[in-house]
């Protein structure tokens, strides 16, 4: 599959894993965005489900084990080249996800990873947009367990 300069969008799927107030994030290893704090994920493979692909991605990006609950929400993530030529434009599904024990351990397509205060995302340097993204499904989040 053809993720940079592609034909057509790429789906891929995120995972936000809150433990308390904090939230799991991974540093990109690779291009787009390579060394800024990001949800982790990636790309759907033929014939893999949304939830089997997003606990996959995050065992093999932050060694953790996770069971994806509900959908959190849909984002488009499209990065452009100084020609103004869409370079990568990914079609994200982001799940909320509870994890089991342990702590996270930088893996494939991560060179970090770990859990981080939400009231402090502005302080980290993250991808766009991630930060309001997260604040926005963990508002979602608490109100539905509350209700």
């Amino acid at each position: 599959m053809i993720r940079s300069y592609p034909e057509a969008p790429v789906c891929a799927v995120g995972g936000i894993v809150f433990r308390g107030s904090t939230v799991l994030l991974i540093q990109r290893a690779k291009p787009p965005a390579q060394g800024k704090w990001s949800i982790p994920g990636g790309v759907i493979r033929l014939g893999e489900n949304l939830e089997a692909a997003v606990a996959r991605e995050i065992r093999e990006e932050a060694g953790l084990e996770v069971r994806p609950v509900t959908v959190g929400k849909v984002v488009d993530r499209i990065f452009v080249d100084s020609d103004g030529k869409v370079a990568y434009h990914y079609v994200i599904i982001d799940y909320v996800c509870v994890a089991g024990q342990g702590a996270p351990q930088a893996g494939s397509d991560a060179s970090a990873a770990a859990f981080f205060d939400v009231q402090r995302l502005d302080e980290i340097d993250m991808t766009d947009g991630t930060a309001a993204v997260i604040r926005e499904v963990q508002r979602r989040w608490k109100a539905s367990a509350e209700a």
